[in-house]
């Protein structure tokens, strides 16, 4: 992954409200949420909600597919796979690790 990607990512997921929808995706699973489960779950208004599942699906975090009229919402497992990859990758790399429970 890239740099610039990840920051992409993970400037879309600072914002509370996006996370929470994230979070709640990852929660579900593969199925994913309709856009009126996770209104009604979060309690986001639509039109706040339409915006900010705009910005995931830009970051490439989540995905829609339309079932009639019903439009679903699913994370994306293998772009949050490889975020945390990315994000874990040079851990020690220059020095031991540190027990934090120490």
């Amino acid at each position: 992954m890239k740099l610039e990607n990840a920051a992409r990512q993970l400037e879309a997921l600072g914002n509370p409200t996006r996370l929470a929808i994230y979070r709640d995706l990852i929660g579900v699973g593969p199925r994913g949420s309709s856009v009126g489960e996770i209104r009604n779950k979060l309690e986001i208004p639509a039109s706040t909600l339409s915006h900010h599942i705009a910005r995931l699906v830009q970051a490439g975090l989540i995905s829609q597919e339309r079932d009639s009229r019903t439009l679903y919402c699913k994370a994306d497992f293998l772009n949050m796979d490889d975020l945390m990859k990315f994000l874990v990758e040079n851990c020690c790399a220059e020095d031991s690790c540190i027990n934090v429970s120490d």
